[in-house]
């Protein structure tokens, strides 16, 4: 039986898998949307999606950050050997600054591109960002290596996540799962 570890607050919890599934969503939209070959209204489809969820995804992810950065979390057990702790703060480090960039890079990519941003565009938000090819570029360079590296951090979190849940069994995976 593994030890009773004290888990993260249900506000820390539900913030962690809104942005979970909504990644889990952005990223097979965000690969498929550019691929060549695909019938347009598909294509259109998925920009739609991913881009409008992205602008949703700005504030909460700004409430998860405000939220971690004003509470703590949990300890890890002893039992977590010194190496590892480093490995999940740099990569829970890595992940929220990918989580920042990535919508801020794609709003960007957007907006110099002039191109809309339906929902912001339907709540009476102005583009922001004057039009430039140069910036444009830039954001979706960005953008797309980001991506390609919050792609490797997560399943390096989700393998570890389900390390703990899976065999060792520790304790871990449950301070975080929603009914902990």
């Amino acid at each position: 039986m593994p030890e009773r570890l004290p888990g993260y607050r249900p506000p820390a919890r539900w913030l962690h898998w809104i942005v979970a599934a909504a990644v889990l969503l952005m990223i097979p939209a965000g690969l498929t949307m550019t691929q060549e070959g695909l019938s347009r209204p598909v294509q259109d489809t998925l920009f739609l999606f991913h881009k409008n969820l992205g602008t949703v995804l700005i504030p909460v992810i700004l409430m998860r950050v405000i939220y971690r950065l004003t509470h703590r979390p949990p300890p890890l057990p002893k039992t977590i050997p010194a190496w590892q702790r480093t490995a999940a703060a740099v990569s829970h480090g890595l992940l929220y600054a990918l989580l920042i960039v990535m919508p801020l890079s794609g709003f960007v990519r957007v907006r110099a591109g002039g191109y809309p941003i339906e929902l912001l565009d339907r709540l009476g938000f102005g583009p922001w960002i004057a039009k430039s090819e140069s910036l444009a570029d830039a954001a979706s360079a960005l953008h797309a290596t980001a991506a390609f590296v919050l792609i490797a951090i997560l399943a390096v979190h989700v393998g570890a996540a389900l390390q703990h849940a899976l065999i060792r069994r520790d304790g871990v995976w449950s301070r975080m799962w929603p009914g902990g």
